[in-house]
């Protein structure tokens, strides 16, 4: 038995002997196999990292430059735009850039001008002449539709003749001659207002034979005389104004006929105070002339266009009426107005009209059959003139 146990620990020493050397040689070669694969894998690793990182570096530089290039715009668009908190949206935007190319055109125009010579001003200024206009009525069709067969528009303004109709044509002018009776009257050095004139027979109309309620022994006073005769074209307070001058009525109508020769009015005569006789003539054009000279005088403008008045007459009162219905019924806007009739003439009407109340055009208008067609003369022309002028 002692020598089973002898030989079995006798075979595990050989057995021992003979395996441990060549399981160390074994570990060690596993060793060296392991560390190969592992330096093999190392090596792989380490090869892949570097071409990553020059990939990564080729890559940062491609951005880096897209980015310097796009932080570039920004900058230049950063330095070009508003403050982020100020923009305004695409809309402003756009009207902003089309207002900015607006004035980069202006300042390119202004440019040019300052280059260019100096343009006349006369050169680029419209033509201002006033004139009427079909759009406003004033067309051929309207004009045969005038009624007086003379008719003169002036504006005063300018000096321009804005309607002529026979404008020369010399004819009897009626009481429209009141007007130059009560200029040549006031021209007088002293002429107290307040005093009373009394109608007698020397201002009966012996040629017509017209009726006047102005009976013979009527007092009144000089202002009041002035008035009808002016207003209401009371004939025989012309005649008493008339015979009221020094050196009598011839002296008086001398002065009339001069004072027209004075103002430019060569085809003007008067051979009363009245406008009673057809002898008392002038044209359209001329009559424009004893309107502007007629509205110098205050007097005159204030009577003229008064509407009615009752006057005193020392054994009662009269009231009188404004014998132009355009004036009596507010239909135009004037500064100065007469009226007259007689068979020789017609019906005629002269007006200072202020058109929109402030430019002043003179209508002159003789030779109308009926006192209608001379008033529808009246409205037609103002409605022209309110339409065509500013």
């Amino acid at each position: 038995m002692f020598r089973m146990q002898q030989s079995r620990s006798g075979n595990d020493l050989r057995f021992s002997l003979l395996i441990l050397p060549g399981l160390r040689r074994a570990g060690m070669v596993v060793r060296l196999l392991m560390c190969s694969v592992l330096l093999l894998a190392l090596t792989a690793i380490s090869g892949k990292v570097s071409e990553a990182q020059a990939a990564g570096s080729t890559a940062g530089k491609h951005r880096a430059a897209s980015s310097g290039a796009k932080g570039r715009n920004r900058s230049v668009r950063k330095k070009a735009a508003l403050p982020a908190k100020a923009r305004t949206p695409a809309r402003g935007r756009r009207r902003g850039r089309a207002a900015a190319a607006a004035a980069a055109a202006g300042a390119t125009a202004g440019a040019a001008a300052v280059a260019s010579p100096a343009t006349p001003a006369t050169a680029i200024t419209t033509n201002t002449k006033p004139e009427l206009l079909p759009r406003c009525g004033f067309t051929e069709a309207s004009r045969r539709h005038i009624f007086s067969r003379g008719v003169y528009v002036l504006d005063e303004e300018t000096n321009t003749p804005l309607f002529e109709r026979n404008a020369d044509t010399v004819a009897p002018i009626a009481s429209v001659t009141k007007l130059m009776t009560a200029i040549v009257w006031l021209d007088q050095k002293s002429l107290p207002m307040a005093n009373r004139l009394e109608v007698t027979e020397d201002d009966l109309d012996n040629l017509k034979f017209t009726h006047s309620r102005l009976n013979v022994g009527a007092s009144l006073s000089r202002a009041d005389m002035l008035h009808i005769a002016l207003m209401s074209s009371e004939n025989r307070a012309a005649a008493a104004m008339s015979r009221d001058y020094p050196g009598g009525r011839p002296a008086f109508i001398a002065a009339m006929n001069a004072r027209a020769q004075a103002l430019g009015m060569p085809h003007t005569h008067f051979e009363n105070g009245t406008g009673l006789s057809p002898e008392n003539v002038s044209t359209p054009r001329e009559l424009a002339e004893l309107v502007k000279a007629a509205n110098r005088y205050q007097l005159i403008r204030n009577d003229s266009l008064d509407k009615q008045k009752i006057i005193n007459i020392g054994r009662g009162q009269l009231q009188y009426i404004n014998s132009n219905r355009l004036i009596r019924y507010g239909q135009v806007n004037a500064t100065v107005q007469k009226t007259g009739f007689i068979n020789e003439s017609g019906h005629n009407m002269v007006l200072r009209l202020l058109v929109h109340d402030r430019r002043p055009v003179i209508v002159t208008m003789l030779g109308s059959g009926t006192a209608d067609g001379s008033r529808l003369d009246g409205v037609r022309i103002a409605k022209w003139l309110n339409c065509s002028l500013n």
